[in-house]
C-alpha cells in the first residue's frame, strides 16, 4: 500500500479539525491548523480545496471564517479523507489495465497484496473521525 503525506496529511488535518470544531462550536482556520499539526499552510490550502470539492468540509469567509466538517464526525471515515486527495489505497503494484509484469502478466504475489489492500480499504472504512479523536481505535486502549 502507498499512503503518501497526502493522505496522512489529511486525516490529521480533518482529525484536528474536527476536534477544535466541537470544543469551540465554530470554524477553524487553515493556519491554526497548520501550525498545531507542522504542516505547510499552502500544502493544507490544496488537500482542503480536495477535501471541499468532495464534500467532506464547508468553508466560511470573513472574520471568524475558516471550515467546518461538512457532516457529522462520526459519519466520515477515514478511507473517504483518503480518497478526497487522491490517494490510492492499493498494495499491488499493478496498474488496472495492466499487470505488474513486463509482459502485462500478474506476478505470483498479486492475490497476496491484493487482499492485504482489501483488508486495508476495510479497516480504514471501518474508522470515522470521531473514533479517532475520541480514542476509540485499538492501540489508544
Amino acid at each position: 500500500m502507498r499512503l503518501s503525506t497526502k493522505g496522512r496529511y489529511a486525516v490529521m488535518a480533518m482529525a484536528d479539525l474536527a476536534r477544535r470544531e466541537t470544543d469551540a462550536g465554530r470554524a477553524v482556520a487553515l493556519a491554526d491548523i497548520a501550525a498545531r499539526q507542522e504542516i505547510s499552510l499552502s500544502y493544507l490550502e490544496q488537500l482542503f480545496a480536495r477535501l471541499r470539492r468532495e464534500g467532506l468540509v464547508k468553508s466560511a469567509r470573513g472574520p471568524g471564517g475558516g471550515y467546518r466538517l461538512a457532516r457529522d464526525a462520526a459519519a466520515t471515515t477515514i478511507a473517504e479523507i483518503v480518497h478526497a486527495v487522491d490517494e490510492p489505497l492499493r498494495a499491488t503494484r499493478c496498474e488496472k489495465a495492466k499487470g505488474c509484469m513486463i509482459r502485462g502478466e500478474r506476478c505470483l504475489t498479486h492475490d497476496l497484496w491484493a487482499d492485504l489492500g482489501d483488508k486495508i480499504e476495510d479497516y480504514l472504512a471501518s474508522v470515522s473521525l470521531a473514533d479517532v479523536i475520541g480514542g476509540r481505535l485499538r492501540r489508544a486502549a
